[in-house]
C-alpha cells in the first residue's frame, strides 16, 4: 500500500494559501522546465483570478519521498464556508496560514474551529515574515491562544510552526534563518500528519464535491472511508431521506499532479472520483450493495441572508442576454444548489420569482456575477436578513463580529459608522501603526458598511467580518437618507439636461446613455425621490447671442461594483442585471403605481 497524506490549506482571505500551493507544485516538479505556466495555478476560473480570492476549493496531488501528498486549496472567505465545512472531511490535517503581520483575522478563527471540531492535527505557517514590520513571534503567541480558546486538545495544541514566505518560495523552522526552497514544510507535513488510515470492512465513501464532464455527466469526488472499491462494481447510494438506489461503478479516477488518472481500484484514505453515479446529492453515501451503511451527513452551517431573484422584465430586456426566461432561470438557480450547499431556493407563489437564501452578500453576488457571464439576465431584490424566533417568542437576528484595521486619525469615524449600524465596541488596541477595531454587530448593519468604511477612511480601512450568532433583535437601523432621481421619459440623455440638474444630486449615468422611464439615475440630496426630465434639449435660435453660450461641464458618474449595488437600493427597488450592464430600476415603473403603494404601505 502506499502511504498517504491528506492536508487541507486554511487561512483567512489573502494570506497566501494558493502562492502557497503554487510553490508546493513546483518544488514537487509537477512541470517541466520548459513549461509554461502562470501565477495562482489552481485559481483557474476568471472571477477567482479578478478578485484574488479562492471560491471553489481544489485538489491536487504531489509526490514527495515516495509519499503521495492530496492538497486541498479552500476558500478563505466566511460567505464560502459552505465549501470549507464539506472539503475539510478529506483531510487528515490542516496547514493553518497566517500573516505574520495581520495574525489570526476573523474568518481563520472561523475555519481553524472547523478544523479543531473535526479532531484535524494543524501545523501553523506565519507566511510573508518578510514584510516590513512583521512579528512573526507574537503572532505565533496569538495563535497558541486562539486554539486554546477553541478548545483544542493537547495534541492539536502541539502543533509544529514554520516560517517563510511563499511569494520568495522558502519556508523555515526559524524566521531568521532563510532557506533556498519549502522542502522543510514538506518534512513536517510527512512526519506531522498522521498517514490516511486504511479502515478495512464494508466500503464507505461520502460524495463531499462533484465535477462534470460532458461525455460521463456528474462525477461524484470524496474521500474512500472504509474498504475497496473496484471498477464495474454494484454499489448502493444512501440518500438523504433514506432510499437505497443500486448503481455501478463505471470508471475510478484519483487525482495525480493537476489532473486525474484512472485506476481500477482505490482503496481507504485515498481521494477518487467515481463515474457511473447518477442522480446523487452532496453529503450521500457510495457503500456495499448488499449490506447499506450510511456516514453521517454533512452539517453546514445556516443561511443567514435572502434575495429575491425574478426574470428582468424592464424595457430593455433581451437586449443584452441569451437566457430571459423564467425556465431558464429556475434550471440555472436549482442547478448551482447541487454543488453550493450553503446555498438554498425557495420557490414562491409567483412562477418567475424565487427567494434565493445565502450565507452573505459576497456569496450571492458572486452567483449573480456567474450567471450575468453566462449570458442571464435577471433582477434581484433589496438583500433581506433571515430573522429567527427565539424559544420565548422573542424576534432574534444574525449577529456577526467585525474586525476592522484602520490608521489612528480614521478609528472615530469608524467607531460612529458602527455605532450607527447597532454595533458594540468589544476591543480597541493599537497593532503596529494601526489601530485594530473589534465589534458585534447584526448583519442588518454591515450591509451598505464596507462602501462607508472606505470611503470615511480614503480606502486605508482593511475589514472583515464573520457570524457569530443568533441574538435578540437590536432595534431599528436607519437606511440610506438620500432619495432616488427617477428618469421621467425613456429616451437617450442629452448633456444639457445632465448640466442643468446637476444642483439637484448625483448621477449614476453619463450622457448619451439610453435610460427608460422608472430607472433610478442618481441620488438626490435631499431625503424624498423626484422624477427629473433627462431628455430636454437646448432651444436653438438662429440669432447669435454672445456670452451665453457657456460650456457644458458635467461631473463624472458614480461608478458601482455588483456589491455595492446591491446593498444600495431599497425596498420598492430592483437591481437589474445583464451581461453588458447593472441597472437600478423601481420595482413599479409607472409613477401613479409608485403613489398607491406608498399610500398602502402608510
Amino acid at each position: 500500500m502506499q502511504s498517504i497524506r491528506n492536508i487541507a490549506i486554511i487561512a483567512h482571505v489573502d494570506h497566501g494559501k494558493t502562492t502557497l500551493v503554487d510553490k508546493i507544485i513546483h518544488a514537487s516538479k509537477l512541470f517541466r522546465d520548459n513549461q509554461e505556466f502562470g501565477e495562482l495555478i489552481l485559481d483557474n476560473n476568471d472571477l477567482e483570478r479578478e478578485r484574488g480570492i479562492t471560491i471553489v476549493s481544489k485538489n491536487v496531488s504531489v509526490r514527495y519521498k515516495g509519499v503521495k501528498i492530496n492538497i486541498i486549496d479552500t476558500p478563505g472567505h466566511s460567505d464560502f464556508g459552505g465549501e470549507v465545512e464539506r472539503v475539510l472531511k478529506l483531510a487528515d490535517g490542516v496547514c493553518l496560514l497566517v500573516d505574520a503581520f495581520e495574525g489570526p483575522m476573523p474568518q481563520t478563527r472561523f475555519v481553524l474551529s472547523k478544523a479543531i471540531q473535526l479532531g484535524l492535527k494543524p501545523i501553523v505557517i506565519i507566511n510573508k515574515v518578510d514584510k516590513e514590520n512583521c512579528r512573526p513571534d507574537e503572532v505565533h503567541e496569538q495563535v497558541f491562544d486562539l486554539m486554546f480558546n477553541l478548545e483544542a486538545t493537547e495534541d492539536q495544541l502541539d502543533f509544529p510552526t514554520l516560517y517563510g514566505s511563499s511569494k520568495q518560495g522558502w519556508m523555515s523552522t526559524d524566521w531568521k534563518r532563510k532557506t533556498e526552497d519549502i522542502t522543510e514544510l514538506l518534512d513536517v507535513i510527512i512526519n506531522t500528519i498522521p498517514p490516511a488510515p486504511e479502515n478495512e470492512g464494508i466500503p464507505q465513501m461520502q460524495i463531499t464535491s462533484l465535477d462534470y464532464s460532458s461525455f460521463v455527466g456528474r462525477i461524484a469526488i470524496g474521500r474512500v472511508h472504509r474498504g475497496t472499491f473496484k471498477e464495474g462494481m454494484q454499489v448502493a447510494l444512501m440518500k438523504a431521506d433514506g432510499s437505497v438506489k443500486r448503481m455501478k461503478i463505471k470508471e475510478l479516477q484519483v487525482f495525480e499532479g493537476l489532473g486525474r488518472v484512472k485506476v481500477s481500484e482505490v482503496s481507504a484514505g485515498e481521494i477518487c472520483a467515481m463515474m457511473g453515479i447518477e442522480d446523487f446529492e452532496i453529503g450521500d453515501t457510495v457503500t456495499d450493495y448488499e449490506n447499506p451503511e450510511a456516514l453521517p451527513r454533512i452539517s453546514i452551517d445556516e443561511p443567514t441572508m435572502n434575495m429575491l431573484f425574478t426574470i428582468n422584465n424592464s424595457p430593455f430586456f433581451g437586449k443584452e442576454g441569451k437566457f430571459v426566461t423564467s425556465r431558464h432561470l429556475r434550471d440555472r438557480l436549482f442547478k448551482e444548489t447541487e454543488k453550493n450547499l450553503a446555498l438554498k431556493v425557495v420557490t414562491t407563489d409567483s412562477e418567475d420569482k424565487f427567494l434565493v437564501f445565502g450565507r452573505g452578500i459576497l456569496h450571492l453576488s458572486v452567483l449573480i456575477e456567474t450567471m450575468r457571464r453566462e449570458g442571464y439576465e435577471l433582477q434581484v431584490g433589496q438583500p433581506q436578513v433571515i430573522f429567527k424566533e427565539g424559544e420565548n417568542g422573542e424576534r432574534l437576528e444574525p449577529v456577526e463580529t467585525l474586525v476592522v484595521d484602520v490608521p489612528d486619525e480614521s478609528a472615530g469615524k469608524v467607531i460612529e459608522l458602527a455605532t450607527q449600524g447597532k454595533g458594540e465596541l468589544l476591543i480597541m488596541e493599537p497593532k503596529g501603526d494601526l489601530q485594530h477595531l473589534e465589534f458585534n454587530i447584526p448583519s442588518r448593519g454591515l450591509i451598505g458598511m464596507r462602501s462607508k468604511v472606505l470611503t470615511a477612511t480614503f480606502g486605508e480601512a482593511i475589514m472583515a467580518h464573520r457570524f457569530k450568532a443568533y441574538e435578540p433583535y437590536k432595534g431599528p437601523i436607519p437606511g440610506r437618507i438620500n432619495g432616488s432621481l427617477i428618469s421621467m421619459n425613456s429616451g437617450v440623455v442629452t448633456p444639457y439636461a445632465v448640466d442643468k440638474l446637476q444642483d439637484r444630486g448625483v448621477f449614476f449615468i453619463d450622457p448619451t446613455e439610453e435610460v427608460y422611464a422608472g430607472m433610478v439615475v442618481g441620488e438626490h440630496n435631499r431625503q424624498n425621490d423626484i422624477e427629473v426630465n433627462l431628455q430636454n434639449a437646448k432651444q436653438l435660435t438662429n440669432m447669435r447671442a454672445s456670452g451665453t453660450d457657456t460650456n457644458v461641464k458635467i461631473a463624472p458618474k458614480i461608478q458601482f461594483s455588483l456589491e455595492e449595488s446591491m446593498e444600495y437600493i431599497q425596498k420598492d427597488e430592483y437591481l437589474e442585471v445583464t451581461p453588458k450592464s447593472i441597472r437600478m430600476r423601481k420595482i413599479y415603473l409607472d409613477p401613479s403605481m409608485r403613489k398607491r403603494m406608498e399610500q398602502k404601505a402608510d
